[in-house]
């Protein structure tokens, strides 16, 4: 079964591996056409809440914080639904999550990537000792 949930920058060129294309980023990316970005699903509900975004300004020293904020925020019933939709394409193929921030290793995508991939584990988990 496919399990992979990849990270990309919308600015670098669409490719086939890619599978399913998630813009995870609540503002749409500038200088990037609908066409270019070549999106399957825009999911700007899961993005970080504007108050957070603009608390946490993609300063390193705030990513801790930002994490924790950012999961419970994930923890919205609603949220969770979009998830587990997420959860369940990681399963029939690749997904990669889309986000326009330039630093790689600090922002909302990352976070999202880390939080798929344990709901995954945990399901596999479930199932296993079933």
């Amino acid at each position: 079964m496919p399990k992979m949930i990849k990270l990309k920058r919308i600015y670098e060129p669409p490719a086939e591996s890619d599978g399913e294309r998630l813009l995870v980023d609540r503002l749409w990316p500038r200088g990037i056409s609908k066409d270019a970005a070549k999106l399957t699903q825009w999911l700007k509900d899961l993005a970080p809440s504007p108050g957070l975004r603009r608390w946490f300004r993609h300063n390193p020293e705030r990513w801790s914080e930002f994490q924790d904020r950012y999961r419970t925020e994930l923890m919205d019933p609603q949220k969770s639904a979009i998830l587990q939709n997420v959860v369940e394409r990681a399963r029939r193929g690749p997904v990669t999550l889309l986000y326009a921030a330039r630093d790689p290793e600090h922002n909302n995508a990352v976070v999202l990537k880390n939080l798929l991939a344990e709901l995954l584990l945990n399901e596999d988990n479930q199932g296993a000792s079933l």
